[in-house]
């Protein structure tokens, strides 16, 4: 592609989505001063290509087209009008010498949600956790030097969190997007039916799944309980013990609580204990 080819400016569609309404803390006070711009352009790029999936008001060819034209934006290979966030996010990545992979990743998932609205089983579900969410931890860890052999650790994190939040959003996705991520084979095998999402209350069959979901997400995070413990930057040691215990208070809420009634969520008192109990075990050392 030419470097210089010009693009409409409307690329991206702002949802008006912040870093305040994540389940984690995103460039916190706890990442090193120095590096929190980069996770800051990291979580606009992030945000800018899934506000682009996301939109109802686009088809599935547009959307590809505008997160193909975010891939060769952060790959240093396109410019223009409309690519400021994918050329800022490059200039980011070469500064840090972080590789690029990880937001070509984030892109290979968003263009799925393009075109795929349902996750057959368990493992289709984790391989697209696998693109969606991993990344990050991932571009946290290499951002800070971290061994890559804790990769598998962190990606259980970001996973548990990501079925977390299709939990959380479960109503929405399909009525808004018509988009189901838990599992069709553990809906089949219950009699849960795709129209149960658009109740009010789940039923009971949909209950059942989302426990099995919920069990998923328990054995994710007691693998991810160790990421604190192995890092080395105490810094995100630090960061990453609240989000452990993010997950696993979030967890537990979507055990007791019903998503389809009520917006399945920490308040901000329950926030702020749960992440002073994170910092506190990554202090410690203690799983």
């Amino acid at each position: 592609m030419s470097g210089q080819q010009t693009r409409a400016p409307a690329l991206e569609t702002p949802s008006g989505k912040s870093a305040e309404t994540e389940n984690f803390p995103v460039g916190s006070r706890l990442i090193a001063k120095h590096l929190r711009p980069h996770v800051a352009l990291f979580y606009a790029f992030a945000r800018a290509i899934d506000d682009i999936a996301d939109n109802p008001d686009l088809d599935a060819a547009d959307k590809i087209a505008r997160l193909d034209a975010f891939g060769a934006a952060v790959r240093g290979e396109e410019k223009g009008a409309g690519l400021e966030t994918a050329q800022r996010m490059h200039d980011s990545l070469v500064a840090s010498h972080v590789p690029v992979q990880h937001c070509l990743d984030l892109i290979s998932a968003f263009k799925q949600d393009a075109v795929k609205s349902r996750y057959e089983h368990w493992e289709e579900l984790i391989d697209y956790c696998d693109r969606s969410a991993a990344p990050v931890g991932r571009y946290l860890l290499d951002l800070h030097g971290e061994d890559r052999a804790h990769w598998d650790i962190s990606n259980a994190l970001c996973n548990s969190l990501q079925i977390i939040n299709h939990m959380q959003d479960c109503a929405d996705d399909y009525r808004q997007m018509d988009r189901i991520y838990l599992p069709q084979n553990w809906m089949r095998e219950v009699g849960a039916m795709d129209e149960d999402l658009g109740k009010a209350h789940a039923t009971p069959a949909l209950r059942r799944v989302l426990d099995r979901c919920v069990s998923g997400c328990e054995t994710l995070n007691e693998t991810a309980r160790d990421l604190p413990v192995v890092l080395k930057n105490k810094r995100l040691a630090l960061e990453s013990g609240v989000i452990v215990q993010i997950a696993r208070r979030l967890t537990h809420e979507l055990s007791h609580r019903d998503p389809l009634a009520q917006r399945v969520k920490l308040r901000k008192p329950r926030l702020m204990m749960t992440g002073a109990s994170g910092i506190f075990k990554a202090l410690l050392g203690v799983r």
